[in-house]
């Protein structure tokens, strides 16, 4: 059993980066699809699909490497099982003066930062990227 499937999708992504693999296959899950959906619609990721394998379907993300370099350079778990993060959302800063997103966990479903700003609802934070 896995205590952290958040941080697991996060590590793979990370490992995939470091050694430029075009393509990372995730075990799927309802928050890891809108994870997925909030790096494609931030730009941190060209495409994602669901592929059905046995026994469990997964994610198939597409990394973008624009120019021979990564678009995401560092991604980092926030929000952990021992010790959760919860923001309002005008304690939401900017990651790197608004370079980076941070991607919250709310009660209308996984959005960065930014939307969750502009539709003034927080949430948990799951992680920061940029």
């Amino acid at each position: 059993m896995m205590t952290d499937p958040i941080a697991d999708m996060l590590t793979r992504i990370r490992n995939a980066v470091r050694v430029e693999h075009p393509t990372v296959d995730i075990p799927s899950s309802k928050v890891k699809r809108g994870v997925a959906d909030v790096l494609k619609r931030e730009g941190y990721i060209w495409d994602w699909e669901e592929v059905e394998e046995q026994p469990v379907s997964a994610l198939r993300l597409v990394l973008k490497y624009p120019g021979g370099e990564s678009v995401i350079q560092k991604i980092q778990r926030v929000s952990k099982p021992g010790r959760r993060v919860y923001n309002r959302s005008k304690d939401l800063r900017p990651v790197l003066n608004g370079l980076g997103i941070s991607i919250i966990s709310t009660s209308s479903g996984v959005l960065s930062d930014r939307e969750a700003r502009s539709q003034n609802i927080g949430g948990e934070v799951l992680c920061q990227i940029w």
